[in-house]
Parts: structure tokens; sequence; C-alpha cells
């Protein structure tokens, strides 16, 4: 490193800063456009347009050589659609998105929302909850399963094969370690399942297979691909899901619009992302030389967009430490990436989002929320347990 660049001892992965990284960030973005950090041997950028500039130019910031920080994750993840560079990752995406476009998943929309509706009822005659495990988790592991086509048996794994997979994308810290067992079981099942005759005929997981058996995709990679649509769809989603039930509790003038005005639902999922992104950051390498607002970052090092500090950035949002589903801007957040890396599934994440909104602006006049207590997680913002209590309208 040159003596230009700015460094720091920050570490963004230390307990403290993990359960709430918001100042931390803030002080990140002070300090310039694209910091050292000297523990992990990798930049990190925070500012909203800089993560933006950088998540738009893939061919010097890829993805190719792994978004991990630490190589045994990336090594294992090459070839999946996320660790993948243009052409291969063009090809690769283009099969895994065809169950995913806007059109094919107005498919699932009437049962998703019967669903939900049928959830919200079930809650209100319970009235208190946890939020996590009776609504964030319950509802993606009611329908993500079955449209991957997946067996029974396995299914009790996916939650901490889930968690796993993301803890591992961070440094091989102990936490990353501790999830390396669960890891390999899950690549061991993976690779199991991606047997043809394994999952049920039509679903997205059995078209896969398909698509390796006529040699469109790599049999090879094919646990790796089947991997791509299970590991996103679950934590993630949860991760939304709590922290919408937990910031609409707490702001109850935001809620009360949203039941005033259901078309402010997609609005209203949109803030929580970007207030409390579920993904924290992913890593790029770089191919060349790049600039970024003045701070040149050199081939060949890794630089971690920074998603959540992104939006939070007070030099792109106005009052960005607000919740308001009513800024004009809100759809701008990177909260589900960008680029051609941007999340592929997040048409899914919002059918999901949208439904449970809807039925809980439909059945719920207030929402009264606890204390959240959040998990202790490499990657994911993730909320352990959130006790609340649904009043009905």
């Amino acid at each position: 490193m040159t003596d230009t660049v700015t460094t720091s001892d920050i570490d963004l992965w230390a307990e403290d800063v993990v359960l709430a990284p918001y100042e931390t960030y803030r002080k990140l973005r002070d300090l310039g456009p694209a910091v050292w950090l000297e523990q992990y041997q990798a930049f990190v950028v925070t500012r909203y347009r800089d993560v933006y500039d950088a998540l738009h130019d893939h061919d010097a910031f890829a993805s190719g050589a792994g978004v991990a920080l630490n190589e045994q994750l990336n090594q294992k993840m090459k070839g999946s659609a996320v660790v993948s560079d243009p052409p291969y990752h063009d090809h690769v995406r283009g099969v895994m998105a065809q169950p995913l476009t806007p059109r094919a998943l107005r498919a699932h929309k009437e049962d998703f929302q019967r669903l939900a509706d049928d959830l919200i009822d079930r809650l209100l005659e319970r009235g208190t909850i946890d939020v996590v495990v009776d609504f964030a988790q319950l509802f993606p592991l009611s329908v993500v399963p079955d449209l991957l086509g997946w067996p029974t048996d396995g299914r009790e794994n996916f939650l901490a094969w889930a968690s796993a997979g993301f803890n591992a994308l961070g440094p091989m810290n102990e936490r990353a370690r501790a999830d390396i067992p669960v890891l390999a079981d899950m690549w061991a099942f993976m690779a199991e399942i991606a047997q043809p005759g394994r999952l049920r005929p039509g679903s997205w997981g059995a078209d896969l297979v398909e698509a390796a058996q006529q040699g469109t995709v790599s049999k090879q990679l094919l646990p790796a691909l089947i991997g791509d649509y299970l590991v996103p769809s679950l934590d993630t989603t949860v991760s939304a899901l709590s922290s919408a039930m937990l910031l609409l509790g707490r702001h109850p003038d935001q809620w009360r619009a949203v039941r005033a005005d259901h078309s402010l639902i997609p609005a209203a999922l949109n803030e929580v992302i970007r207030y409390e992104s579920p993904i924290r950051s992913l890593a790029r390498v770089l191919t060349r030389d790049r600039e970024l607002s003045g701070t040149v970052l050199p081939a060949g090092s890794r630089a971690l967009m920074m998603y959540a500090s992104a939006n939070r950035d007070e030099r792109y949002w106005t009052d960005p430490d607000d919740f308001d589903i009513t800024r004009p801007d809100v759809n701008a957040h990177v909260g589900f990436g960008h680029g051609i890396h941007g999340c592929v599934g997040q048409g899914l994440a919002r059918l999901e989002g949208h439904a449970l909104l809807t039925a809980l602006a439909k059945k719920v006049r207030t929402i009264e929320v606890g204390e959240p207590e959040y998990r202790v997680h490499n990657t994911i913002r993730a909320i352990a347990a959130l006790p609340a209590t649904l009043h009905a309208a």
C-alpha cells in the first residue's frame, strides 16, 4: 500500500460492531472512499456512489475470483452464479433466472397471498408470537422447498445450511470455522440431491438437473447451482421480514400509512431493506488498477462492497438514519446488490414480502414489538428473537 491510502484497524467482524454497526460505518465513510483494513488485507468501500460505481464495473471489480474474504469458500463456490464473470455468468444466470422472471413469479402470486392470509390469521389467534420463528422463518420455509422440488428429508437443515453459507462469506474467523462442518453436510447433500429423479419433476431444482443432463450447465457444478437457489432464498428473506415487523412496530405512524394505502407496501419493503440491509457486504477482486473518488485501488487487491453502509450514506440519502417509507428515492438502495450481480432471487423475496405485508395491512391494526435479540453473524443482519403482539383490525 502507498502512503496515500487511508488505513484503519477497525474490525468490522468484532462482536460489538456486528451487533451495532452503523456508527462504525459512518467512521469508515468519513475516512475516505476506500479504506484499507490491515487485519483483513482488503479495502472496504462504504459510500453509496462508490459502491454503486464499483458494482456497475464488473470488468474491474470481478466476482470470478470469489466474493468471500477467505479462499476456502471462494474455491468451493467457483462456478456458481455468484462467483463467476461474463460470459459464463450470463449463461448460467440466464438458466437460473427462468423461473424467477416477473412473468414466471406472477403465477405464484395468488398462492402466496392465500398462504400469507392464512398465516396472519393463525398468528392473530395466538396474539403474542416470536416474529423470527413464527413469521419470518415460517413463510419462506413453507414455499421455497416446494418450489425447489425438495424431498421431505433434508428440509430440517435448510436454515442451518443457509446461515452457515453466509457466515462463511466473511473472514475465516471462529464463527466461520464453526460452520464448516455444517457446510460440509450441505455440500454432501447437494451432491446427492443433484442426481436425476431426486427432485420433484417440473420444479426449479429438477429443471436445473435436466439442464445438466442436456449439457446446458456442468454436472460438476450442479450442486453449487442448486445451492445458489437455496442459500440466498432463506436467510436474507428471514432478515428482511424480521426487520419489517420490528420497524413497522416501532413506527406506528408509518404502519398507519401502509394500512391506509396498500400501494405503499413496495416502498415500505424497500425502506426496510435500505435501513437494515440483510447482507452487510460481499467482496470483489480488482482485475486492474481502478480509481474510486480519487483513491486508486490496485490490481489484485480485494475490495469489500459495504451495502449496509452505502444505504445509510448521508452523502446520498437525506436523513438516512430515519425510517421513512415515503422517501422518493427509496428504490435506489443497494440492499440486493446492483449491476449484473444484483440478486437473482429478489423478485421472489419481494413477492413473499408483499404478500405478508398485504395480509398484515388487511388484518392487523397495531403491531406491538419488544426488544430484538440479534445474532452475531459474519454477513447477515440477523435478528435471533423478537417478541411481538398483533392486534386485529
